[in-house]
């Protein structure tokens, strides 16, 4: 994997559960740095990291407001994930129909 194509993955992205959380924050309302550092028992420095892994896969977007930058969820990278998710979903679902058809089978 090239160092490009890492950065802008969001697989990457929302696989840190602190990247999760920080994207679950957002999506109630946009937060200044210093709210969403507050929500969590690390630096602000690792928050800001967190941050930016988030900007890298445009999770997230900033806007600077007087002293402060405000945070935004930008969900639509999120629809890459959710196919994803659907797939296996599909395949899930076709794999125990043929279990329960097999079952049902076995009773007779």
């Amino acid at each position: 994997m090239t160092a490009t194509a890492g950065k802008s993955d969001v697989f990457q992205a929302i696989a840190d559960p602190t990247r999760r959380k920080v994207l679950k924050l957002l999506s109630e309302k946009d937060m200044p740095i210093t709210e969403i550092s507050s929500q969590f028992p690390v630096s602000r420095t690792a928050i800001v990291k967190h941050l930016q892994v988030l900007t890298d896969a445009k999770l997230v977007s900033a806007r600077k407001t007087g002293r402060e930058k405000i945070y935004t969820l930008s969900p639509e990278p999120l629809a890459e994930v959710q196919e994803w998710i659907a797939y296996y979903e599909q395949f899930w679902f076709n794999r125990l129909s043929v279990l329960k058809h097999l079952m049902e089978e076995d009773k007779k």
